[in-house]
């Protein structure tokens, strides 16, 4: 598989003087120009001579000659390898005495991702590399080894989007692309390899079923004063330090209560209680994909609306699909800079922002959130960078809601976000040129409410999530008459 070079990266990152993108993937990849092999990963960087010494050639995927570099090394050969083998990182690890092994050919491919898969996505190892067992890791590749049921259960079903070689499959939903060997599960928990096919194990049994008002999605622009049926199951593809709902998305399905809703009896349900929309949310909705889709797709054809709560962590051909049946989103954009994704979420940039230009594309409406959690997303600097990406990449339209972080999870040592920096980071976004920006979780603050991007009027006043003045008429201001981007009644 060739290298297509990332957004970022500089060039001569790699030292072959044919490899100039630099690109930060984390599996094996041939250059075909020079044929030469190269795997990036936790920090290691396996390279066939180029200057120094002869160039090995590459034959049946084997790396002659290869030697590893350190990100910070300033000779840069630190441990030359056996010409005519190919090696993994535990190779390297048994070199400085710690466990190896030689890769084979099968190996080789699995790398890859079943031939190509772990090249489809190169974003979700865009960022910064560190070593190994350093937190600013992602989690991608964090399976659980034979944590799987020995057969699926009543509420289980064939993963929509996934590989396989007949023996392992690899997940296809998100960018962790978990590779599962027959027994195990998904980093997310949902997902699990029995007897070589994926199955999940989050269908049609929710652990949270609520009705809430629209407003605390948050969704603004987007049918106010109404109600969501809401629908989640257990399990997350992030590791976020700070979640508020770490008892449901860091379990397993069979660890929690469940209630029996297939997506026909949601849809029933939800028409029963006059509901106009569902919601999939609390959790990680990509991790209950199938469900979700089916469910989607049984309430459009009901004339329900959807919504979709999610981190945004999710490959682009299975939200395409998905978003046929989307009415609204709101995604979590959880900071502007890869590294803090990695230690914060266990995640990675680049994959989130191409969700948010695929729901632009798809022309679903969506909303943005960034919890503002104290020493981590409370750069001005980084806002406005974040601000003007938005405004570049998806128009000034789209609102963001900056969210106050209170301590919670593994993240109780911080305090909660100073009022004020809520109010420089949306002055910064305004600046930019995001027209609507709320500061959320800050009850009574007027910047809570919807104010007229041109006369600046006050159009829907918030108090917590009662609506005591709507001023928008058909989709426009009541007093200047500006349309005012969103959905409306």
């Amino acid at each position: 598989q060739s290298c297509r070079g990332m957004p970022g990266s500089g060039p001569g990152r790699c030292g072959c003087r044919h490899f100039g993108h630099g690109c930060f993937v984390d599996t094996l990849v041939r250059n075909r120009e020079c044929d030469h092999v190269f795997d990036f990963h936790e920090g290691f960087e396996f390279r066939s001579f180029t200057e120094s010494k002869p160039e090995y050639p590459v034959t049946n995927n084997r790396i002659r000659g290869a030697h590893r570099i350190s990100q910070n090394s300033p000779t840069q050969e630190i441990l030359e390898l056996d010409a005519g083998k190919v090696y993994d990182n535990s190779q390297a690890r048994r070199r400085t005495g710690i466990m190896a092994r030689e890769m084979t050919r099968k190996q080789f491919f699995r790398a890859l991702g079943l031939g190509s898969a772990g090249l489809l996505c190169p974003s979700a190892s865009f960022g910064f590399f560190t070593g190994a067992g350093n937190p600013a890791e992602s989690i991608q590749g964090q399976v659980f080894r034979k944590d799987a049921p020995s057969k699926p259960w009543k509420w289980a079903i064939e993963g929509f989007h996934y590989a396989s070689d007949g023996k392992d499959v690899q997940c296809q939903i998100c960018p962790n692309r978990c590779y599962l060997e027959p027994g195990d599960r998904s980093v997310c928990r949902s997902k699990v390899n029995i007897g070589g096919k994926l199955y999940s194990l989050a269908y049609g049994n929710p652990c949270a079923v609520h009705v809430d008002p629209i407003e605390k999605k948050p969704l603004f622009h987007f049918y106010p004063s109404s109600w969501i049926f809401s629908i989640a199951t257990t399990g997350c593809n992030f590791r976020c330090l700070n979640c508020q709902n770490w008892e449901i998305s860091q379990k397993r399905p069979e660890d929690v209560e469940n209630v029996e809703l297939f997506p026909d009896q949601v849809v029933k349900e939800a028409l029963k209680k006059k509901l106009p929309s569902i919601a999939y949310t609390y959790s990680e909705a990509v991790t209950f994909y199938e469900y979700m889709f089916d469910t989607a797709k049984s309430a459009s054809g009901a004339g329900l609306r959807n919504v979709l709560v999610s981190n945004g962590y999710i490959n682009e051909e299975p939200l395409k699909l998905l978003a046929r049946y989307l009415t609204g989103a709101n995604i979590n954009l959880k900071s502007f800079d890869d590294r803090i994704y990695r230690c914060l979420n266990g995640g990675t940039l680049k994959p989130v922002l191409q969700t948010f230009q695929t729901l632009h594309r798809e022309r679903v409406w969506f909303e943005m959130t960034t919890l503002v959690v104290p020493t981590y997303v409370d750069d001005p600097e980084m806002i406005r960078r974040m601000s003007r990406w938005i405004v570049q990449e998806l128009g000034p339209d789209y609102p963001l809601h900056f969210l106050r972080f209170f301590p919670r999870y593994r993240l109780t040592r911080l305090p909660p976000t100073p009022v004020s920096t809520l109010e420089k980071l949306r002055d910064i976004a305004l600046e930019e040129g995001i027209r609507y920006v709320y500061i959320d979780n800050v009850p009574g603050h007027k910047a809570m409410n919807t104010y007229c991007h041109q006369c600046h009027q006050l159009l829907v006043e918030r108090k917590g999530y009662l609506i005591p003045q709507n001023n928008i008429k058909n989709g426009k201001c009541r007093f200047c008459g500006a349309a005012i981007p969103g959905r409306w009644s």
